[in-house]
């Protein structure tokens, strides 16, 4: 097939049309001349090739033009003019199909995020993105404390409640406490979702728990769900004398409950109570200093000692640090839920202990032991323990000072054991033989109670001791005495009286005079006797 007849073949199509004038003329441009005996012959398959060649670089030129001239097309949009602009914002829908123009319809109970755009002492006007603006009005803002309304300015963004979207008179209504309400919503959703703590304030009660402000709601905390330290301290009859006291007072809970149509949301504090504490904890290490003086609630008693709560972490009492008396277990001197006052001791920080001492807030009794007692003195003591080298014994006068009958002060004989002379809880006479301050020990003796070393010491103090009760039983004489002459001053007084002319009636006599004349007689009467 010749090249002519290949390209009549094809379907015509522009572009073809183009390339048929080359194409024509082919022959004569591509021919080899005749009378060149050295020119190589052409087959017919190589004129179609060199043909085609020729043609395409049209064909890709012509397809070029047309593409940009369809660009160019498509990039110039049909211009609007301004009154078709403004009637397609009234009728909410642009010709191009874009929401520059496009009001949104406001809708009640809606909360959306608007801007002041004017501040008044009777109402807030709001842009909220409507063909007007919406009025917050007087009434309103009464809802909303006064220092939040005067921290307001123009140009500032804030959240607001969609109350009427057009009123009679065309105006939307907006409100911000109902948008503040709706956010507080919100947050105990999020608060219930991420099951984070809480920190508020009681504000009240009822006779089922306490009533806890969460933003502008009131959050209930059953009292199920009161921590252990706050039921402690709920004690009484009524809902007054178990939660009134708690009112003012800071808590941290957790949301457990949301439910808006009911108007329910439900707290607990228990559930908050292993984080809080953890963090009380640290934040109690931080501050403690040893010598400071706490106040907290037994929990628990050990063998060792009594372990108190202050308020997020636990300190531990020694047994020795109980009480001045001797006690061999805590039960003896405290109960769990007993408060009780502390001060701090020891502090270990890395360890997270806390040493605590109840006996140090008390009167120390070995500060009046050297005013009151003094070598040779006899005393009664009450046995407590028995040991193999003597028995301790407790002061019947001061049952917070014991001493030590040493086992060679037991008897003038050869004691081997406590038990051959005394038994615990015997109640005997001693000698108080040493007096150790510092070292807070007393010793004591048993065998020495009849010594000669101290028999001058025993009869003066016994002479005293009858000197003191002399004195005491003359002057229970005399005051028995007194009564007798004074009623009978008083008898003759109005004896005298009633013998006087009753024109010139005696004046009675004075108190002071009747009383020494009482006195006298008295006297006399000692003298008789």
């Amino acid at each position: 097939m010749s090249s002519d007849d290949m390209v009549l073949g094809q379907p015509e199509s522009p572009e073809e049309n183009v390339a048929e004038a080359p194409i024509s003329d082919a022959p004569t441009e591509t021919a080899l001349p005749e009378d060149n005996p050295q020119a190589p012959e052409v087959s017919p398959g190589e004129t179609e090739a060199l043909t085609v060649a020729s043609v395409e670089p049209a064909l890709e030129e012509k397809k070029e033009d047309l593409s940009a001239t369809v660009e160019e097309a498509v990039e110039q949009p049909e211009e609007l003019s301004d009154e078709e602009m403004f009637l397609a914002a009234l009728d909410t829908a642009s010709p191009d199909k874009s929401d520059e123009f496009t009001l949104q319809p406001l809708r009640r109970g809606q909360i959306i995020e608007g801007t002041i755009v004017r501040i008044s002492q009777t109402e807030i006007m709001v842009d909220v993105g409507a063909k007007s603006e919406g009025i917050v009005t007087g009434r309103e803002l009464e809802a909303v404390p006064r220092e939040l309304v005067d921290s307001f300015e123009v140009g500032q963004k804030l959240l607001v409640y969609v109350r009427s979207p057009e009123d009679r008179n065309g105006n939307i209504l907006l409100s911000l406490a109902r948008a503040m309400e709706e956010q507080d919503w919100r947050d105990a959703e999020n608060y219930l979702q991420n099951r984070e703590v809480y920190r508020g304030r009681v504000t009240g009660f009822n006779k089922g728990g306490l009533i806890v402000r969460f933003g502008r709601l009131r959050g209930f905390l059953p009292a199920s769900q009161v921590s252990a330290e706050r039921r402690r301290r709920s004690n009484g009859a009524t809902p007054e004398e178990r939660w009134s006291g708690m009112v003012g007072e800071d808590i941290a809970v957790k949301v457990i409950e949301v439910e808006r149509a009911r108007n329910r949301l439900i707290l607990s504090e228990r559930a908050a109570e292993r984080e809080m504490r953890a963090l009380r904890r640290q934040e109690l290490l931080a501050t403690l200093e040893v010598g400071q003086v706490r106040k907290g609630w037994v929990i628990s008693l050990a063998d060792f000692g009594a372990f108190v709560d202050l308020g997020g972490a636990d300190g531990l009492v020694h047994l020795s640090e109980l009480s001045w008396k001797h006690i061999t277990h805590p039960r003896e001197a405290l109960k769990v839920g007993d408060e009780v006052e502390v001060e701090v001791i020891s502090v270990d920080r890395e360890n997270q202990r806390i040493g605590l001492s109840i006996k140090r807030r008390q009167p120390d009794p070995w500060e009046e032991i050297a005013a009151k007692y003094d070598i040779g003195q006899l005393v009664q003591g009450t046995v407590t323990k028995l040991t193999k080298f003597g028995a301790f014994a407790r002061l019947v006068e001061d049952p917070e000072i014991e001493g030590l009958i040493h086992v060679s002060e037991l008897a003038e004989r050869r004691v081997t054991h406590p038990s051959e002379v005394v038994k615990e809880g015997d109640i005997v006479t001693l000698r108080i033989v040493r007096i150790d301050l510092e070292r807070r020990r007393v010793g004591l003796s048993m065998k020495r109670v009849d010594s000669e070393e101290y028999l001058e010491r025993d009869w003066r103090s016994a002479l005293s001791e009858a000197n003191d009760e002399g004195a005491s039983a003359e002057a229970d004489i005399e005051v028995a005495m007194d009564a007798p002459a004074t009623e009978a001053a008083s008898a003759e007084a109005q004896i005298v009286s009633e013998d006087a002319p009753a024109a010139e009636p005696e004046p009675e006599p004075e108190p002071e005079e009747a009383g020494d004349e009482a006195e006298l007689q008295a006297e006399d009467t000692s003298k008789e006797e």
